[in-house]
């Protein structure tokens, strides 16, 4: 068995053995062992014989390390003999004493591939594929910037020294495990220069935004950035690759179409697209600054704005204006009606008699894909009221919309009989916050703009009284309520005054001594005055 061995080392690894052993493996770095197998020839029969104590072998390249073996005749009766590799060659039996050793053992060295640079000429440089091993002979493949380089197969190759570039080698076959990269670079300083200092483009199309840049050292890195960043809370100093920007997600390539010039190209474009675009790289020694200017992106949305209007019954003459924040230089424009080119203009106004029903957009030449909004007169209006009956009393709102660019406005009507009833009023609502049964009738609204007017059809609203029986319930319940109390408030005074005349009628009565005198000349007087004294009190019980 193998021991001694790190465990993804024994995983490369083939023993074959007969009266040899071949050891087969593909090979890194890390798998420098000195020494791994031996050339030794022992005594009393055992014996490790290798076909080589040195070798050297590629990186990434497989090896065949060989060795053959005998051992004493008494043991050879044995099938349990197994060889075990440690930083030797082993040979076990499973009789006492049937173990042996070679050693010292054999050297496996692994090498890299490193790219040399000499340059005597400012312009051109000479390049090396070297090895610290005397490497079999081979083709070679060369790479600059990780592109392969058809035409060079040997172990040298002259360069341009014009453009900063990196370079690197492979043995042919090996190509997998090439040399680290190598910049090989000219007399540039580093710059950054962007192409254009700002740039107008529509809404929903594309643009190129490109720089140029150089170093007089190996670049690192490189990413374009917008100055204040798309997140907040982001620190200044440490900007945002566009490409690692979610708000860009999908929309975003980065272009290089040749060496030292940059493009960033952004599709779909957005109003919150509108900024500032930035590019910058890092050397292991230097970081080109953030805060120099770049490239000024403004994203436009194109709109129709109607400049004059005269409306008549059917037709309308109007001037419109495409406009928009700002416009790409040089360009013409394209004037739509109901989505068909009109091929009368190409400026950015328009006049013209339209039919109410017409729409009318424009776009910048080149970008027709990208239309502004249409405008057009107002359609029909829509007129909705609450369903189910409407009692009086209740809230009830009648609600208008229509369709229209501009925003139309809105007036509300009524018609009684044949005559309409003057503006009621104006706004998308028509609103009863007590409705009566007077406020029956045929309702329609208006929507009109600049454009033209449009109104809707007639919607009649009844509006019904409340239940009769229950409102004549109410009024008698009240009026006995009212009265229950004046009927109370009678009796109680009537039975006050009833006892009060019976007192008056129980008390004694007193007697009157009539003396003679002139003024009572005969009986018959006297018997008068009796009789009044008498009837008085049955007088006033009567009146009770």
């Amino acid at each position: 068995m193998l021991s001694g061995l790190p465990i993804k080392l024994l995983n490369k690894l083939q023993i074959i053995h007969n009266s040899a052993a071949r050891i087969i493996t593909r090979t890194k770095s890390s798998d420098h062992i000195t020494p791994i197998l031996i050339l030794v020839q022992g005594q009393g029969g055992w014996g490790v014989t290798y076909s080589s104590t040195e070798i050297c072998a590629e990186k990434g390249s497989t090896v065949e390390i060989r060795c053959s073996y005998t051992y004493p005749s008494r043991w050879k009766g044995s099938d349990n003999t197994r060889a075990t590799l440690k930083y030797w060659f082993r040979i076990e039996t499973n009789q006492e004493g049937g173990r042996y050793f070679g050693s010292p053992g054999v050297t496996l060295s692994l090498t890299d591939l490193s790219v040399q640079v000499e340059s005597k000429d400012p312009s051109r440089a000479n390049l090396t594929c070297q090895s610290s091993c005397d490497l079999p002979d081979n083709d070679y493949v060369w790479y600059k910037n990780r592109e392969k380089i058809q035409t060079a197969t040997s172990s040298s190759h002259q360069v341009d020294l014009s453009f900063l570039d990196s370079y690197s080698c492979a043995l042919k076959g090996y190509e997998n495990s090439p040399s680290p990269s190598v910049c090989v670079t000219g007399r540039h300083s580093n710059t950054v220069t962007s192409i254009q200092g700002s740039i107008c483009a529509p809404k929903g199309s594309s643009v190129d935004i490109s720089c140029t840049y150089s170093s007089n050292e190996c670049i690192t890195s490189k990413f374009w950035f917008r100055p204040e960043g798309s997140h907040q809370g982001q620190n200044p100093s440490q900007p945002e690759d566009l490409i690692k920007d979610s708000q860009y997600a999908g929309r975003v390539q980065i272009l290089e179409t040749e060496r030292g010039r940059s493009t960033l190209r952004i599709s779909d474009l957005r109003d919150s697209d509108s900024a500032q675009y930035l590019f910058k790289f890092k050397t292991s020694s230097f970081e080109w600054r953030s805060d120099l200017p770049g490239t000024t992106l403004t994203v436009t949305a194109l709109q129709v704005q109607v400049i004059t209007a005269t409306v008549q019954q059917s037709y309308t003459l109007a001037e419109l204006k495409c406009h928009g924040s700002c416009s790409p230089a040089g360009v013409s424009y394209i004037w739509f009606k109901n989505n068909k080119k009109i091929p009368t203009t190409t400026i950015s106004s328009y006049k013209d008699w339209f039919q109410h029903r017409d729409m009318i957009s424009c776009a910048f030449e080149g970008h027709e894909g990208f239309h502004s909004p249409a405008v057009y007169a107002p359609r029909r209006p829509s007129l909705s009221r609450p369903s189910g009956e409407i009692k009086e009393g209740r809230s009830v709102t009648l609600t208008c919309s229509s369709d229209a660019n501009p925003e139309a406005k809105y007036t509300w009507n009524k018609k009684n009989g044949n005559a309409d009833v003057p503006l009621l009023s104006e706004g998308p609502q028509l609103v009863f916050g007590s409705i009566q049964s007077s406020d029956s009738g045929q309702y329609f609204c208006s929507a009109e703009n600049e454009l033209g007017r449009s109104t809707s059809e007639k919607v009649f609203i009844n509006v019904k009284y409340t239940s009769p029986m229950i409102v004549n319930i109410t009024r008698f319940s009240v009026v006995v309520l009212v009265l229950i109390p004046l009927l109370l408030v009678c009796l109680w005074m009537r039975k006050k005054k009833t006892v009060s005349s019976t007192s008056e009628a129980n008390e004694p009565i007193e007697t009157v001594e009539l003396e003679s005198g002139p003024d009572y000349t005969n009986v018959s007087d006297l018997n008068m005055v009796s009789a009044e004294q008498t009837e008085e009190p049955e007088e006033q019980e009567d009146l009770v």
